[in-house]
C-alpha cells in the first residue's frame, strides 16, 4: 500500500483529474490512446514503482485525457508474467488505478480464435475466462483492497456487456461474446493445445488479462474485456503458422472498431 501511495501521489502532481475510468489496451491497440482529447501523457519509467513495457506493440505511456466526454486513465500497453515481472508488478497498475479512484476498468488484448465461428478481426466481449497463469493474489491479502476470497462469478460486469452490445448494434458493428482463456505464453499454441482448450470451454486464447481482472475484482472495479481475434488457432492443416508480427498488425485493423466501441461505452457508464 505505501508504493501504491506513492505512485498516486506522483501521479497526483501531474494530472489534477480524477477519472472514474481505465483502459488498459494491448498488443497492437494503443491508437485509442490517440483519439484521447486534452490528453497528458507520462511514460511509464517516469512513474514510481511501474516497470518498463517490453513487448512488441505496447508504447509504455499512462495517458490521462478525454474520450466519450468522459476524463479517462489509458494504459497504452500493458505488463506481462512471461516479461519475467512477478504478477504483483504485472498488476501493479491495477491498485494504483483503485487508489486514483476509479471504478471501471476496460481491458483490451489481442488473442487468438478458437472457436471455428470465429474469423480474423472479429471483435469478442469477454463474458467469462479461464486462469491457466499463477493467480496474482497469492501471497498475503492486502485487506485494503479487498477480502481474501474474493467471487469470479460475475467477472465482467453484465450491464457493461449488454451497453456495448446495444451500441454494437446500434452502429452496426458484428460483434462475438465468448470466454478467454489466459496462458503465461510467450510461446504461441500447439494445435492440440488450441483443440484442448476449444474442448474445455475456451473461444479465444491470450497471454494477458486475466491477472488484471482477477485484480479488478478483488479490489471491486466493474470490469469490462474485449478481445481482437488476430489470428484463427484452428486453421493449421493449410500450413498455416502463428507469427507476432502479423497478430500486431490484425489489431491494429481492428483499433478503429474498438475505439469508437470503447468512446461510446464510456460515455455511458
Amino acid at each position: 500500500m505505501k508504493a501504491c501511495q506513492e505512485t498516486v501521489e506522483y501521479l497526483s502532481s501531474r494530472v489534477e483529474e480524477r477519472p472514474e475510468t481505465a483502459i488498459i489496451l494491448g498488443s497492437g491497440l494503443g491508437a485509442l490512446a490517440g483519439r484521447l482529447e486534452h490528453a497528458t501523457g507520462i511514460p511509464y519509467g517516469e512513474i514510481p514503482h511501474f516497470v518498463h513495457a517490453t513487448a512488441t506493440g505496447h508504447r509504455g505511456n499512462l495517458i490521462c485525457g478525454t474520450l466519450g466526454g468522459k476524463s479517462v486513465w489509458v494504459m497504452q500497453g500493458r505488463f506481462h508474467y512471461y516479461e519475467g515481472y512477478t504478477m504483483r508488478q504485472v498488476t501493479y497498475p491495477v491498485r494504483v488505478m483503485k487508489c486514483l479512484g476509479v471504478k471501471n476498468l476496460l481491458v483490451s488484448n489481442a488473442a487468438g480464435g478458437i472457436n471455428p465461428a470465429f474469423s480474423v478481426g472479429d471483435l469478442m466481449m469477454i463474458r467469462d475466462h479461464i486462469n491457466l497463469m499463477p493467480n496474482p493474489l497469492i501471497g498475503p491479502n492486502d485487506d485494503a483492497f479487498g477480502t481474501r476470497f474474493p467471487d469470479m462469478t460475475r467477472a465482467y460486469d453484465r450491464e457493461f456487456i449488454r451497453i456495448a452490445g446495444a451500441i454494437a448494434t446500434s452502429r452496426g458493428i458484428a460483434l462475438k461474446t465468448g470466454v478467454y482463456v489466459g496462458l503465461t505464453g510467450p510461446s504461441f499454441e500447439t494445435p492440440a493445445e488450441y483443440a484442448f482448450y476449444g474442448r474445455a470451454g475456451g473461444d479465444a486464447v491470450g497471454m494477458s488479462t486475466v491477472p488484471e481482472v482477477i485484480v479488478a475484482r478483488h479490489a471491486g472495479l466493474r470490469v469490462f474485456g474485449m478481445s481482437v481475434i488476430t489470428n484463427e488457432g484452428y486453421r493449421f492443416a493449410d500450413g498455416s503458422v502463428n507469427d507476432g508480427a502479423g497478430v500486431i498488425a490484425v489489431a491494429r485493423k481492428a483499433a478503429d472498431t474498438m475505439t469508437l466501441l470503447f468512446s461510446e461505452l464510456v460515455g455511458r457508464i
